[in-house]
């Protein structure tokens, strides 16, 4: 049975990612531990627990369709891709955030097409309570905290200077480099998706990543970038693709206008 992004299965993955937030929420706000992966890379129990969360919720929407998510992948769980659709879910985008007490980390649910280009993505910034979302085929838009849904676009960067936004924890001497050829009138930190959200609700221009990522880490909020008009590039301009080998990353530039 093939899967269609309608309204309905819009709604379910809101849905599922707003229990995923809530979920996260209560362990943020509690004395959780903080375990070590194979990689030496932090995660807590939010991360494990709001996965088990999402992917009953994907396999029941789209028994066809693979998930790659983080803590399964990091288990071992490496499903065949080529030429697939799949799911990639990030639980807890900025486990440091999280880990830190900062706010900014999200629960992060995307659809990769068979050309290798997200089409649906949903960010959920549980402890900032807003959610967005979006495709090329809808659009974009972020729920506020008060409940309001307004669509959202890219902006035309400004002529006094753009705003660039960065990573809070892993700014490289490469993005510094990178934004000498740009007039900048001011350039903010930033922790897990949100620096995507930024760019895609006009308040950002710019977010260029000189480092290491994972597919999950970028997917969904690729998708609401794309949805609000804007583009995602490797630093040779081309787009910026998916089901790569380890679904590791290369270095990327998420722009407006």
């Amino acid at each position: 049975m093939s899967f269609t992004l309608n309204q309905t299965a819009i709604d379910k993955l809101l849905d599922v990612a707003r229990k995923a937030g809530d979920l996260t929420m209560e362990i943020y706000q509690s004395d959780f531990e903080i375990y070590s992966k194979k990689d030496e890379s932090p995660v807590t129990e939010a991360d494990r627990k709001a996965e088990a969360i999402i992917t009953p919720v994907l396999k029941d929407l789209a028994p066809d369709i693979p998930i790659v998510a983080e803590e399964a992948f990091s288990a071992g769980d490496c499903p065949d891709v080529t030429d697939k659709k799949f799911w990639l879910v990030d639980p807890v985008d900025g486990t440091k955030q999280f880990i830190k007490k900062q706010d900014e980390f999200t629960v992060n649910i995307a659809l990769i097409d068979e050309d290798r280009q997200p089409i649906f993505g949903v960010v959920h910034a549980p402890a900032l309570n807003r959610m967005f979302w979006g495709s090329l085929e809808h659009g974009a838009f972020v729920q506020e905290s008060d409940g309001t849904i307004r669509q959202i676009s890219v902006r035309k960067a400004p002529d006094d200077g753009i705003v660039a936004v960065v990573s809070r924890s892993h700014k490289t001497p490469e993005v510094d480099d990178f934004l000498k050829d740009y007039s900048v009138a001011d350039e903010v930190s930033a922790g897990s998706s949100i620096k995507f959200c930024q760019v895609a609700e006009g308040i950002a221009d710019l977010y260029p990543r000189f480092g290491p990522t994972m597919e999950w880490d970028t997917g969904a909020g690729h998708a609401v970038v794309l949805g609000a008009g804007g583009t995602v590039k490797t630093p040779e301009g081309d787009d910026f693709r998916y089901a790569k080998d380890g679904f590791k990353n290369g270095f990327f530039i998420a722009k407006g206008k």
